[in-house]
């Protein structure tokens, strides 16, 4: 911000007079200055002085000189002054609006010590400081005044925040404090703020900080809590003075500080968040600054003085110019004051936030302004001076706004409508929309204020095309969507917001009534349709009638009249209300009744007089009467009870109309004896109660105000004796017990000896009750009393007086509960069913009577049917087995579905003739489908299909009937019928029979005859699309033929023959009409040609008026001329557009050139001023002569194209020298430069260039090497002769240049030649520099014909090295390439090689790569997929590179499923202990141990070779850095694992070892977290089921189904592992992706389960061994101590260990001996002599690695060589024979187990070798 001095409001003066205080009105109008003399001046705002008074002192008595004005400021509305004076005391002057009005002393705050500082920030606050210290505040309205707060120290300055709700008080001590009125949410805090080094008589509180300065020359800023943000500091400068006051701007963004001849001035910089200083604004003998004062606006600050001048200040940063109508002046970064230019009105826009204004536009007629800041958007009414802040973030400036209502914005953005309403300073909603049509959007904002209703706010949008949302933007809620079958093209909400029109495309109107939710269409064909401003009633146009809802609550009410024309408007004002209505070209308009408008707006806005009035005018009527009765209930409402009691005279009702004129009087009295509102008396409260039938309120208000007697007054006039008595006994009124006897005597002298009986009993009178119930003829409420007191049921006489009285009376049920009391069944059976009570007959009955309750049941039945409880006695006659009466009962009391289910159990003779009563009801229900079915249960088929023909649902009767007619008989029936329904003109039912029977023409034949055409063209649309057209277009003409034009108009447009409606309606003479329909539906150009055609009708002035009313004059003179009417365009012209006239004079003389009339055109091309077109046409036409003749009389600058149009056509006469000639008379030699060169004719080209034009000499003869070298052949022989004279010439460059053009036309070896001999001539005779760039050029052109060599030579010429081997390697000559690389440039050969290589691997030569790249050769073999060659190729190389691409392959197999191929892949190779293999071995392991069919003898090798791999494996990682990691103690599991399967297939392979692989399978199970779970228990399950271990099978069964289940779930939450508590397996496994055992053997498993579970003949308990521990846990868990697993079972070794030699290794001695016996002896017994021979079947020949050594599979495996083993084979093998020999039995065969004798050689060599014991059979 800058500082620029405009004036001198008051010059100062010679000496010291001080300006002690200044101050800026709120509104911007006043200024007013105190000077030293105590005098207030006051200016207007463009600076001039207007007025002045003069203050006064506390006390005369001391003078007028005996005090200082210190504080000074306005109030908040402008009209008065606060002044601070040091005689301690303040003054507040009232100096009223205008100039000069008196100045009055209205308030007056005596102090205890000076005034010296003085803030008004509030309205009736003023805060002040005083001398001791004190911060106070006095309130204007009260006159009083209060402390704020108090210190020790002398009050120096005081200030106010922006928004006037907190303050700032210095004190002399340095002291800053801060107090808040409302901290709006700040949360900054209140009391001492910070201690300042000196007095800060300088203070200031800008919006970002606090500014501080004194007598030390500093200026600091503070933050809002007081820590130091900046420090200017002064004090050093010498020409600096003390600082002695400071101002902030209003906007608070700059900070303006006075002292000596100077202004210092800080803005806020909001992107850096600093204070930075301006250019100080320095004024020569200005002295000491005393006062600062900034206009509200910001626009202006003034400075006072110590010499008491007063200068005024320019405050902008820039100002700018809109549109020349507007004044934008930016005071601040966030300020703008935009000033009307026109009216001077100034509006101040400002963001509240303190953000920089961006940008100001005045949008909407010049009435509104948009700014965008960083973050909000700024909008702002400037009529009313509304502005708004809302918080936006920037969209790029695609903001769309929309200021068609006054109240709000609507700003749309990205699909989004967001409203602001002006004034407000948040959003007033936000919704998703894609429509932005203004009429698709209603808001109503507060337009119509509603009693009880502070805020009305709604908002009707679309949603889509079809769905209307309503939304409450108060509460920010919907309150109702409207979904509409058709699109919707208009909506708008009435006034008040609680109802909704909407327009459809079909131009159907409808009403929505927001409270109710219901929608009604109210019109038709509806054109136009809007509210009337001020009411809710409606105006809308249905083609040619006016339609006016008065009172819309009833849509069905409405008043038409005829009109003529379209409703264009509505005009409410001066007491009236018209439509207007054009009709043709005139403005019509209609009144409506405004005495109907006036009642419903006086209703609305409460004016009830008013509507009374309006009313009064009017005769009874019903509408009237409605009118009246919704007067009265209003006006009740408020209580404005002489309206009321006029409604209900008027309305007749008397005893009201009394009632209210009582009450009135009431009030008037009361209002006459004490003032207010007598309304508000206790007595009319309570007696409009009454009149409201609210008795308990009336007493509420009589018992509030004492007034006992008038509540038990007002009860004891209605009657209401209960209600006083209660009165009376709550306030314990004296005369309670008169009122009782009162009442007593009352009621026995009206005979209600009932009500007394009630009162005697109430008050425990029991005998006298009961007489009083007889004597009233009560028996039965004696009984009841009876019956509740055993006293009374003892007095025998006394209950058969009762019970006689009761039989007498025939109220047998209660003298049946009495008898039934007394013990007497029979006689209370009796009377139960007399009295027809037969529920407690039937009950006493089971007991008492039990043959007697199925009579009783028929009795009770029979009973409810003559009582026509139809529907209860189906149940009792069921119950008695009367299933006729049941139907009956059933039918009758219209229980249809009961009745078809009795009749379902009923025989079909009995049933068929009930269905067709039942079928008859379903039809009145329109259940068709159901009365069909009960018809043919009732063989009554006919019946069902006249059904579904009187209720025209053909189609069901069609089928129906064409079960049982046949199809002609269905056709003449339905035909026959329909032609009845045409007799009856019930067309659409016979239409749909003719359809039915496919007969649509006969049904178009009807529709016709009767001229229905709306539904014949239905029909043909359905039926006969393709003659639908023609259909509507002859209606047409036989509706014009009949003159019915307006629906021929219809059927014209939908055969789309807009042209036929014109002319139909022009030879009507209706041109209106034939103009609205050539508009609407011509396309852009038909509505003028028939205006054209019109005004050509009427001709002269009716024409021009015409044509100008529809804005087409000067387009219907373009189309008179077009079509060449010119007579009637120079007639239009000639009238209106004479400025027309020679365009037309001009298309005229067009017109004749194009006939041929070319004289009358020359002269019509003159007039037209253009004589050029007369010369034109002649050249045209060649006419040379009449062509010179008018360009030299008209044109003289057209003689020479007249030379050149002429010089063309010698031309084309090849007559090339008269064409030059005349070419250089016209002095266009260009031209005939150019002609000779498209005549190919170079040498006289070249002539005229040289004569005429030397300067394109030398571009011409690069034209013609140009034009050479396209003709190809001819052309190439032309340069390559030009080249060897240029060459012979010594002008090598050219000759150069030459050759180089030469391109290829066929022959190679000519351009070769060119192109060698250029080279050769530029490295002979050209610079050295030249003849690099020729060769450049050449050898790539070489290289395109495949001549490598030349170009290499060539290269090798300039030494271009590189360049020669790139040429070589292109031509794929490596040997040339290496040659020269080796030779001429070593460091190239890489560079050979290197491309050598990529070209081998590009063209796939992989063989031959091998001798240059082995690891690219294998990569392209990996990539081609070659892996058996890739691995050959590895084999060969070293054991790494080996290794890499095993495991590539291994992993491609993987990906492939193949496991079994990576798992040879290893046996072959090893199994290197690399970690980056380890998840290969993994996957193996897994894909082995989860795929199917491995659990067999025959998988031995598969799991042999897995145990081998993994045996390598772990021998390598001993070796390796991995040994003892995770990762070895992992596989050497995963080994154990392969070692149990592998052994468990071995030993599945012999009979003995059953036992043996069923615990192997067990011992799995401790190892499922690598093993599928699911699959691990099913096979020990099996396991266990075939060695007839039942119970484990059982268990490991069922957790097998558990584990099934949860794979199912994805879960093992619910698993229970209670079986298998105190075991080692573990509970926590992985949960299987998937099932791993097919559903039939899941099923098979399910089955047994569920059968074992059924028998209970298993105990489900795992067997246990001595530890007392799960046999085949390793670790016993009472005690922990872990046993070593068997290497042959797995399971735990707790005797007879065989230690091996490997630590931790070890066997069952049983276990060991039973599989070396089976090792040796394989069963096969002898019989007669034959011999049987058991054998294994051997597994395919295939290469298999056993702990490294490689053999093949199907030899007999070598035995071990250790002497142990032999023994052991030797002393088995000798134990057998003897124990054979014994048993004389003979073994055909003996043979070793080769699987099982390789799972000894694998534990020989696993453990280091076998056990030392012999065999033993212990």
């Amino acid at each position: 911000m800058q500082l620029k001095h405009l004036r001198t409001l008051l010059s100062p003066q010679d000496g010291a007079a001080k300006v002690t205080c200044m101050a800026w009105s709120q509104n911007n109008a006043k200024f007013a200055v105190c000077t030293v003399d105590r005098v207030v001046l006051l200016y207007d705002e463009h600076g001039e002085r207007r007025d002045k008074f003069s203050t006064k002192p506390a006390d005369m008595k001391y003078g007028r000189k005996s005090y200082m004005v210190k504080g000074m400021a306005f109030s908040p509305d402008s009209t008065k002054i606060a002044i601070g004076q040091t005689d301690n005391i303040i003054y507040v002057y009232k100096i009223g609006e205008d100039w000069g009005d008196k100045k009055v002393i209205c308030n007056k705050f005596i102090q205890t010590s000076a005034v010296t500082c003085l803030q008004w920030p509030a309205e009736y606050i003023i805060v002040f400081g005083l001398a001791e210290g004190k911060v106070r505040l006095a309130n204007t309205k009260t006159n009083k005044s209060s402390t704020i707060y108090g210190t020790d120290s002398y009050v120096v300055s005081l200030t106010t925040n922006c928004s006037g709700k907190g303050i700032l008080s210095g004190h002399a001590d340095g002291t800053i404090v801060r107090y808040f009125f409302d901290d709006e949410g700040s949360g900054e805090s209140q009391g001492k703020l910070v201690n300042h080094p000196c007095p800060p008589y300088a203070l200031a509180w800008a919006a970002n900080s606090i500014v501080a300065a004194g007598c030390d020359r500093r200026i600091v800023a503070y933050g809002k809590e007081g820590h130091v943000l900046q420090t200017f500091d002064y004090s050093r400068d010498p020409q600096e003075r003390e600082f002695t006051t400071a101002a902030a701007s209003p906007g608070g963004q700059s900070v303006v500080l006075g002292s000596y001849d100077r202004l210092r001035v800080l803005n806020w910089s909001p992107r850096r968040s600093i204070w930075e200083e301006a250019k100080p604004k320095e004024i020569a003998n200005l002295y000491t600054v005393t006062a600062l004062a900034w206009k509200r606006d910001g626009s202006r600050l003034c400075a006072g003085t110590l010499c008491g001048g007063v200068e005024q200040f320019d405050c902008c940063l820039r100002r700018s110019i809109y549109k020349n109508k507007f004044e934008l002046t930016y005071v601040g970064p966030s300020q703008v004051i935009v000033k009307n230019l026109s009216s001077g009105t100034r509006v101040v826009l400002r963001s509240h936030y303190g953000y920089e204004v961006e940008e100001v536009k005045i949008l909407g007629k010049e009435r509104y302004l948009v700014a965008h800041t960083s973050d909000t958007l700024l909008l702002g009414d400037l009529n009313t001076n509304r502005l708004s802040e809302v918080a936006w973030q920037g969209s790029g400036g695609n903001e769309k706004y929309f200021f068609e209502n006054e109240n709000v914005c609507m700003i749309f953005n990205a699909g989004e409508l967001t409203l602001v309403e002006y004034g407000s300073n948040d959003t007033l909603g936000s919704v998703r929309t894609e429509f932005m049509n203004p009429h698709l959007i209603s808001v109503r904002i507060n337009e119509r204020r509603q009693r009880g209703m502070e805020d009305n706010k709604k908002l009707a949008y679309l949603v889509d095309i079809k769905t209307i949302a309503i939304v409450d933007l108060i509460g920010g809620y919907n309150i109702g969507t409207i979904s509409h079958e058709s699109r919707v093209d208009w909506l708008e909400l009435n006034e008040t917001g609680h109802k909704l029109l909407f327009r459809d495309r079909k131009l159907r109107l409808h009403l929505y009534d927001i409270e109710s939710c219901s929608k009604t269409m109210i019109l038709n064909f509806c054109s136009y349709v809007q509210w009337v401003p001020g009411s809710d009633v409606l105006v809308a146009q249905n083609r040619n009638s006016l339609c006016v809802w008065y009172n819309i609550e009833a849509p069905e009410r409405v008043t038409m009249s005829s009109i003529r024309g379209d409703v264009v408007g509505l005009e409410r004002g001066g007491g009236k209300t018209e439509v207007m209505v054009t009709e043709g070209v005139t403005t019509v308009a209609y009144t409506l009744d405004e005495g109907l408008i006036e009642f419903g707006t006086a209703i609305d806005d409460g004016n009830y007089t008013r509507a009374t009035a309006f009313l009064e005018t009017l005769e009874m009527t019903p509408e009237t009467e409605a009118m009246w009765k919704t007067l009265s209930k209003l006006s009740l409402e408020a209580r404005q009870l002489h309206i009321a009691e006029r409604c209900f005279s008027a309305l007749g009702h008397v005893a009201k109309a009394r009632f209210l004129h009582e009450t009135n009087e009431i009030a008037d009295q009361v209002s006459r004896e004490y003032g207010g509102e007598g309304t508000d008396f206790y007595q009319v409260r309570a007696r409009l109660a009454m009149l409201e039938k609210n008795y308990k309120l009336a007493e509420m208000i009589f018992l509030e105000q004492n007034a006992v007697e008038e509540a038990m007054d007002m009860y004891q006039e209605l009657h209401r004796w209960d209600e006083c008595i209660a009165v009376a006994e709550a306030k314990g009124h004296p005369a309670l017990e008169k009122l009782r006897r009162g009442y007593y005597q009352w009621l026995m002298d009206t005979q209600q000896e009932e009500r007394a009986g009630e009162l005697q009993e109430s008050q425990g009178d029991g005998l006298a009750a009961i007489s009083l119930y007889l004597k009233a003829g009560l028996p039965a409420k004696a009984a009841r009393l009876v019956l509740t007191r055993e006293e009374l049921l003892a007095n025998t006489e006394l209950v058969e007086h009762i019970t006689t009285a009761l039989i007498r009376s025939e109220l047998y049920e209660r003298a049946g509960d009495l008898f039934e009391k007394i013990r007497n069944p029979q006689r209370a059976l009796e009377c139960y069913c007399k009295g027809n009570a037969f529920m407690k007959a039937v009950e006493l009955a089971r007991l008492a009577f039990p043959v007697e309750v199925v009579r009783l049941e028929e009795a009770w039945g029979d009973h409810l049917v003559q009582q026509k409880q139809l529907d209860a006695a189906i149940n009792h006659y069921i119950e008695a087995r009367c299933s006729i009466k049941a139907i009956e009962a059933a039918l009758g009391a219209r229980q249809w579905k009961k009745a078809i289910y009795i009749l379902d159990l009923q025989d079909r003779n009995t049933a068929s003739k009930y269905y067709p009563r039942v079928a008859q009801h379903y039809v009145s229900l329109q259940e068709y489908e159901i009365a069909e079915e009960l018809y043919t249960k009732g063989d009554r088929t006919k019946d069902a299909i006249d059904m579904y023909t009187q209720a025209g649902r053909w189609e069901q009767a069609h089928k129906l009937a064409m079960k049982c007619m046949r199809p002609e008989d269905v056709s003449v029936l339905y035909i026959t019928q329909a032609q009845e329904m045409e007799k009856q003109g019930k067309y659409r039912e016979a239409e749909r029979l003719y359809v039915t029977v496919e007969e649509p023409d006969l049904a178009i034949t009807m529709f016709k005859k009767h001229k229905l055409y709306d539904d014949m063209i239905r029909l043909v649309g359905k039926h006969h699309p393709d003659l639908l057209s023609d259909t509507h277009l002859h209606l047409g003409k036989e509706l014009e033929a009949e003159g019915r034009l307006q629906e021929a108009e219809y059927h014209y447009l939908e055969a789309q023959e807009w042209k036929a409606i014109v002319n139909m309606y022009r030879s009507s003479g209706l041109w209106e009409e034939a103009y609205r329909v050539a508009k609407a539906h011509g396309g852009a150009n038909a509505h003028k040609h028939v205006a054209y055609l019109w005004a050509k009708s009427l001709g002269g002035e009716a024409a021009v008026r015409l044509l100008n009313k529809l804005g087409l004059l000067e387009a219907a003179v373009d189309h008179a001329a077009d079509n060449c009417s010119f007579e009637f365009a120079f007639e239009l012209s000639r009238l209106a557009l004479k400025h027309k006239t020679p365009e037309i004079h001009l298309r005229y003389a067009m017109y004749l050139e194009d006939e041929g009339k070319f004289e009358e055109a020359e002269a019509e091309f003159i007039r037209a001023g253009k004589p050029k077109e007369a010369v034109l046409m002649f050249v045209h036409n060649q006419d040379w002569e009449a062509a010179q003749r008018v360009a030299e009389a008209h044109d003289p600058d057209s003689v020479a194209e007249v030379l050149v149009g002429q010089a063309r056509g010698a031309l084309e006469e090849k007559d090339f020298q008269k064409a030059e000639g005349l070419l250089l008379r016209a002095q266009r030699p260009g031209l005939a430069l150019n002609y000779y060169k498209e005549a190919g004719l170079w040498s006289d080209a070249l002539r005229i260039c040289k004569d005429y034009v030397p300067g394109q000499l030398e571009a011409l003869q690069e034209e013609y090497e140009r034009e050479a070298t396209k003709k190809g052949a001819r052309g190439m022989e032309g340069l390559v002769e030009q080249a060897r004279q240029w060459e012979q010439a010594g002008e090598y460059g050219r000759a150069v240049d030459c050759y180089l053009k030469v391109r290829d036309a066929g022959s190679s070896s000519l351009v070769e030649k060119c192109w060698m001999k250029a080279a050769e001539l530029s490295i002979k005779f050209l610079p050295p520099q030249r003849s690099l760039e020729v060769v450049r050029t050449v050898g790539p052109q070489l290289i395109g014909i495949r001549k490598h060599s030349a170009a290499a030579e060539l290269y090798l010429n300039l030494d271009l090295v590189k360049e020669a081997i790139d040429a070589f390697i292109e031509g794929e000559e490596w040997n040339k390439a290496k040659r020269v690389a080796k030779e001429l440039d070593p460091r190239y050969e890489d560079y050979v090689d290197q491309h050598y290589k990529e070209v081998l691997k590009n063209q796939g030569k992989v063989d031959s790569l091998v001798g240059v790249d082995v690891v690219a050769a294998l990569d392209l073999y990996v990539e081609q997929g070659q892996w058996d060659k890739c691995i050959e190729t590895a084999a060969k190389q070293n054991y790494k590179i080996l290794h890499k691409y095993v495991a590539l392959y291994a992993t491609h197999l993987l990906r492939e499923g193949g496991y079994a191929q990576a798992l040879a892949l290893y046996v072959q190779h090893g199994a290197p202990a690399n970690p980056q293999n380890f998840n290969i071995y993994k996957r193996i392991f897994t894909d082995m141990v989860s795929s199917p069919g491995t659990n067999s003898a025959e998988a031995y090798y598969s799991w042999a070779d897995l145990r081998d791999v993994l045996f390598n494996l772990c021998e390598n990682l001993v070796k390796s850095s991995e040994a003892n990691s995770p990762a070895h103690e992992e596989f050497e599991t995963m080994l154990l694992i392969a070692h149990y399967y592998a052994t468990r297939s071995a030993a599945q392979s012999v009979k003995q070892l059953e036992t043996m692989a069923a615990r192997l399978s067990i011992s799995l199970l401790r190892h499922t977290q690598l093993l599928p779970a699911d699959k691990a228990f099913y096979e020990a399950g099996i396991a266990a089921k075939a060695v007839g271990w039942e119970n484990m099978a059982f268990i490991f069964l069922n957790r097998f189904l558990d584990l099934t289940d949860a794979i199912e779930e994805g879960t093992l939450d619910a698993l229970d592992h209670s079986d298998f508590q105190d075991t080692d397996i573990p509970f926590e496994v992985p949960l299987p992706a998937k099932q791993h055992v097919p559903e039939a053997q899941r099923e098979e498993v399910r089955n047994w389960v569920i059968t074992v579970s059924v028998d209970q003949r298993l105990e489900q308990v795992l067997p246990q061994d001595e530890r007392g521990a799960y046999e085949a846990s390793l670790v016993a868990a009472s005690t922990g101590v872990q046993a070593l697993p068997c290497l042959i079972t797995g399971y735990p070794i707790l005797r007879n260990k065989i230690e091996l030699k490997r630590p931790g290794k070890a066997a069952n001695k049983d276990n060991w001996n039973k599989f070396l016996m089976a090792i040796k002896v394989r069963e096969g017994r002898l019989r007669d002599g034959d011999s049987e021979n058991s054998t294994l079947e051997e597994p395919p020949p295939t290469t298999r690695r056993v702990g490294g050594a490689v053999k093949k599979a199907g030899q007999a495996l070598t035995p071990a060589p250790h002497a142990e083993m032999e023994l052991l084979f030797f002393i088995s093998g000798m134990f057998f024979s003897a124990l054979l020999s014994s048993s004389r039995v003979l073994f055909a065969q003996t043979s070793h187990s080769p699987v099982c004798q390789d799972v000894l050689k694998f534990i020989s060599q696993w453990c280091g070798g076998l056990p030392s014991t012999s065999f033993s059979f212990q």
